[in-house]
């Protein structure tokens, strides 16, 4: 069995308590979340998955070209139908000719896809699982309540923390949680009881088929769909409320969905945890255990902090629950073709070299605009910071109708010229977005970091591109 190499995990920057719902509802439906992380209105399982696995890329030494076998695992696709994997690969620079693997379809899938990872064959590179999710329910729903947002990640190879037993274990127990075809809402039949004894059978059912020793596991990195169900169980799967809270995130990110499991073994890990117990559950009911070791502290680089809070008001307009949509016309009309042609630059920032006078132009076509020349350009990837060389600010009346809904859902944004260098020297202006510049605006010389976010959605499709975040973000 190959071993975790290095590990990754991200969370959106934005964050509203479980106060805000309190004066909004005059309840609480998230048991034990304190507060709980929100996607932006440019963020989605894909764009959280890119961040967590360049993370985990990025802790092992690894880059995208070592991989040959991605999982992507989520419940809430951006499309119900289209092997995302693709798209994620492409971001993260993976090969055209690795292995992909969408698993979807229940909460538990992101410790299932890490299981297949393992277990892998064919594969000599790297196996890269990335799990991702930001569910959402009915506004007055515990479902939506305790609905969070992240993603974790997991470089897997030949060295590293080393998973010594695993196992699975499925029951019958239909309703405790689904989301019907079409329907973006999870939900729920509310039977209490109904739902913890489903939890809680699952669950013993998978642990109790490890042959592992439980004795001496530092934390225990359970499925949470709220902040109290994990601790009423402890006892039943032979863990201790201490080692659940080692290795539990639901408290400040909410409910992560398929990313759950997997963020509390990337917490674990990275507070140096040396013995970790994994069970990922998912309804209907299946659950999937491990036990990891890390004795040769596993590498992990993390981006869980919170720092724009939210109202009740903020957070329905960033879910589009009080925005009326996009503007009736649309906008500038780019076909799907046209954008897959560009999809190098948008993704990773590839430029060109012109092949007579070594200068870079971004995107690569058409004559050089040093020379002239139309001899044709070598491909780079130009370096992920860059300094800002101008900025402005776009808001609703300046804003072009592909981007309205989003300054609709999270308001005026940044539009910056920002210089990137190339692999051997130079640099060259690329005009992009500038995520959460109301909050955090940047202004002329800041450093700024290349991230993937949606740039907007046509024809229900989602185009994917670079935009940038300061430095230190």
């Amino acid at each position: 069995m190959r071993q975790i190499s290095s590990a990754g995990a991200y969370a959106p920057r934005l964050r509203i308590d479980a106060e805000e719902f309190r004066e909004a509802w005059g309840r609480f439906g998230g048991a034990g979340v304190r507060t709980k992380a929100v996607q932006d209105a440019d963020e989605d399982a894909l764009t959280m998955g890119a961040e967590a696995g360049r993370r985990a890329l990025d802790a092992g030494g690894f880059e995208g070209d070592d991989v040959d076998w991605l999982a992507f695992a989520t419940t809430t696709p951006p499309l119900e139908e289209e092997d995302l994997t693709v798209r994620l690969g492409s971001v993260l620079g993976v090969p055209r000719t690795a292995t992909t693997r969408t698993v979807t379809g229940s909460t538990r899938s992101g410790v299932r896809a890490l299981a297949d990872a393992l277990t892998a064959g064919g594969t000599d590179g790297v196996a890269l699982v990335v799990a991702a999710d930001c569910p959402r329910g009915a506004p007055d729903g515990d479902e939506e309540h305790a609905a969070g947002a992240g993603a974790a990640a997991f470089a897997v190879g030949d060295s590293g923390a080393e998973v010594v037993d695993t196992a699975t274990y499925s029951e019958p127990y239909p309703g405790t949680r689904f989301r019907s075809a079409g329907d973006d809402e999870v939900q729920g039949l509310g039977v209490t009881q109904y739902d913890r004894e489903a939890y809680r059978a699952t669950l013993v059912g998978a642990i109790d088929a490890l042959d592992a020793d439980l004795g001496a596991v530092d934390a225990a990195a359970l499925q949470a769909p709220d902040g109290k169900l994990p601790y009423r169980v402890a006892a039943d799967l032979g863990v201790s409320t201490e080692q659940v809270r080692a290795a539990t995130t639901v408290h400040e990110l909410g409910d992560t969905g398929a990313a759950s499991a997997p963020l509390g073994l990337v917490s674990a890990l990275a507070d140096g945890a040396e013995r970790v117990l994994v069970a990922g559950f998912g309804s209907g009911a299946s659950a999937t255990a491990m036990v990891v070791e890390n004795e040769s502290s596993v590498p992990v680089g993390t981006s869980l902090d919170g720092d724009v809070s939210l109202t009740y008001a903020d957070y329905l307009r960033r879910r589009g629950e009080i925005t009326s949509g996009p503007p009736a016309g649309g906008g500038a009309y780019v076909s799907v073709p046209s954008w897959t042609r560009s999809v190098p630059q948008r993704h990773r920032l590839a430029a060109g070299q012109c092949l007579v006078c070594g200068s870079l132009q971004f995107p690569p076509e058409g004559a050089c605009r040093d020379c002239a020349s139309l001899s044709g350009f070598d491909r780079v990837v130009l370096a992920t910071t860059g300094t800002v060389e101008a900025v402005t600010t776009i808001a609703a009346g300046g804003a072009p109708p592909e981007f309205g809904e989003q300054v609709a859902q999270s308001g005026p944004f940044a539009s910056a010229v920002v210089s990137f260098g190339g692999p051997d020297g130079g640099a060259v202006s690329v005009p992009v977005q500038v995520v959460l510049a109301g909050d955090d605006a940047v202004s002329t010389g800041d450093r700024v970091r290349a991230v993937v976010r949606r740039i907007y959605t046509q024809e229900d499709v989602s185009r994917y591109g670079v935009k940038v975040v300061p430095a230190t973000g």
